[in-house]
């Protein structure tokens, strides 16, 4: 389908939607500086062919979604000492433009499922908006406490560094970038790593967007508490090779949720090629299976 855009507030929204509108949504959260491409069309025709109606959408900042080009991010010494005063906007606003494009769809809940940064984005669609989610995965993420779910040390330069203006760079420097996050165990494809590079700086964005969406991701601090509120189907997928976001990350989060299911993948990275889709995906439909059979038994 086209894209369209959803009206939140003063913003603009991008996304796009695959299967049949009748079928049970199932809305796709991108992580960090990422666009929604990067749920890749054959992987968002995947779930389609199971049965659902597909989301995905450029979080704010990034892709066509509104830039907050005016705003200045966060500074170094600020994200270092997580200063909330520093973010210009937090993942409860992110989460809340997640909900504005299932308003413009006019669909009451969905199944929400994010990576990464979209996993906390997922995180807060559930705890702020419980009536809106029917079930919750959360992959690649943490739950904002400081002491799980860090990246290691050698990744601060290749997070901290600013990606090239030239496209032929741009695309060099994504490809690589997310080589060097794929786990052992699964060969990335670099040709979907290509065109979701190519993709992605054909359709713009603000290069310091990423920086501001890093000062939200700061700012929220440790969702915990908060998440064991939570009372829903919800299930925690983790690569074990993941050195961006550190496996305890996901562990922690699945011990916060009451009932969570954990589901760790041996040789799995940060990130999703084509040849762990099986096992990405069997959890999020099983999650959402769950959800739809507890739902008809209410």
């Amino acid at each position: 389908m086209p894209e369209r855009f959803a009206r939140v507030g003063p913003l603009e929204i991008c996304f796009e939607t695959f299967g049949g509108a009748g079928d049970p949504p199932l809305l796709l959260i991108m992580g960090l500086g990422t666009q929604m491409v990067a749920w890749h069309d054959d992987f968002c025709r995947e779930l389609a062919a199971r049965g659902y109606f597909v989301i995905r959408h450029d979080n704010r900042d990034i892709g066509r979604s509104s830039q907050l080009t005016g705003v200045e991010p966060p500074g170094l010494l600020a994200l270092l000492r997580r200063n909330p005063g520093a973010a210009p906007y937090t993942l409860g606003a992110m989460a809340a433009d997640s909900v504005g494009v299932l308003d413009a769809l006019g669909l009451e809940r969905a199944h929400v499922v994010g990576v990464s940064m979209g996993g906390m984005i997922a995180q807060r669609v559930a705890i702020e908006h419980p009536r809106r989610t029917r079930s919750l995965v959360s992959m690649m993420s943490n739950s904002g406490e400081r002491w799980h779910g860090q990246p290691a040390l050698s990744l601060y330069p290749t997070l901290l560094g600013g990606a090239p203006r030239e496209r032929s760079s741009y695309i060099v420097h994504a490809v690589q970038m997310f080589t060097r996050l794929s786990g052992r165990g699964y060969e990335p494809n670099l040709a979907d790593l290509r065109e979701i590079a190519e993709r992605s700086f054909d359709r713009g964005g603000d290069p310091r967007g990423p920086a501001r969406q890093l000062g939200a991701i700061v700012a929220d601090g440790d969702r915990r508490p908060l998440l064991a509120r939570l009372r829903l189907p919800a299930t925690v997928v983790h690569g074990l090779d993941d050195r961006l976001v550190n496996p305890s990350g996901g562990r922690a989060t699945a011990r916060a949720i009451a009932g969570a299911t954990l589901v760790e993948i041996p040789g799995l990275g940060h990130g999703l090629p084509r040849a762990a889709w099986p096992e990405i995906i069997a959890p999020i439909v099983a999650t959402a299976e769950r959800a739809d059979a507890r739902g008809a038994l209410v």
